[in-house]
């Protein structure tokens, strides 16, 4: 069994060269899959391995970038390894919205969790906000939720800027670095009742009951697992190997759909050399799986 720890932390981070090739070390040495990313504002990350050497991470990060309130409870499980290799990167920002930010910044934030957030968004005047990307509303979301259809981050302060400053904003995301930033933006905005969703959408779906939850249908996350469902068990998506989105199984049943080409999604956009080509890169994975052997390409998210 692997742990999945899903972490971001907002602070002032100096001599990013020299942390990148600590941490390097740190999850080669652990055995430790995923990606971390490194900025002068922060760290962002997503990783996974043997629970005692996540465990042994997690004291690295404290010790070293001197973390004091650090959340390390936003953990899942997965029978597999869910990544495929372990990369640092450095970047501008965390995650990348044009905003610089830091721990001052981040105190003005509201944090919402658990029934008082069921209530919150039950609320007919409450814009509930969906922070992500399109094709992962599409897997699930909570009530009453709004779409903003954006497919660049970068590009939600366009829509931020045109929702109505006198009623409360509730945002969400998976983890909750997403709105973390965009709840700040909405602050220099002069928006007053911002909230955001403690711990993201997969600390809601690991606390709450199935019988009590708001959430609708299941939970995108950028691995290997692809979906998740209430208390972060397996869901039942794939990821389409023609368009890297995921569809589930009802889409397997159209004829748009066919193993390691296309799903209905992109079945239509797809040139028929392009078509060619993924039907022989599917050959040869089902090759090496015939011999025993997994290909390069197997489950690669």
């Amino acid at each position: 069994m692997f742990t999945v720890f899903g972490f971001y932390k907002f602070k002032k981070i100096n001599f990013l060269k020299k942390n990148k090739d600590f941490l390097q070390r740190e999850i080669l040495k652990n055995n430790i899959s995923g990606t971390i990313i490194l900025s002068q504002e922060g760290i962002n990350g997503t990783i996974a391995g043997r629970r005692r050497n996540i465990s042994q991470i997690i004291k690295s990060l404290k010790k070293v970038f001197d973390f004091k309130d650090f959340d390390s409870k936003n953990m899942s499980q997965s029978h597999f390894q869910p990544f495929h290799k372990g990369k640092i990167k450095i970047k501008n920002e965390v995650v990348p919205l044009g905003l610089k930010i830091n721990s001052k910044n981040k105190k003005l934030n509201r944090y919402i969790s658990g029934k008082s957030w069921n209530k919150l968004i039950s609320n007919k005047d409450t814009l509930v906000v969906d922070a992500r990307k399109p094709f992962e509303y599409d897997v699930g979301t909570f009530k009453n939720s709004i779409n903003p259809n954006i497919q660049n981050f970068r590009d939600f302060p366009k829509y931020l800027e045109k929702i109505d400053k006198a009623k409360p904003v509730a945002m969400f995301c998976t983890g909750g670095i997403r709105c973390e930033k965009a709840s700040i933006f909405l602050k220099r905005k002069g928006f007053k009742n911002v909230f955001q969703l403690k711990g993201g959408i997969l600390n809601y779906l690991n606390k709450i009951e199935k019988k009590d939850s708001l959430w609708k249908g299941e939970c995108f996350v950028f691995d290997n697992r692809i979906s998740l469902k209430h208390k972060l068990k397996q869901g039942t998506y794939s990821v389409c190997s023609g368009c890297r989105k995921p569809f589930s199984p009802k889409d397997k049943k159209s004829n748009k759909y066919e193993e390691g080409v296309s799903c209905p999604r992109c079945y239509d956009t797809l040139s028929n050399s392009q078509k060619t080509r993924f039907r022989m890169r599917q050959n040869q994975i089902n090759l090496a799986k015939k011999a025993g052997r997994k290909h390069k390409f197997q489950k690669e998210f």
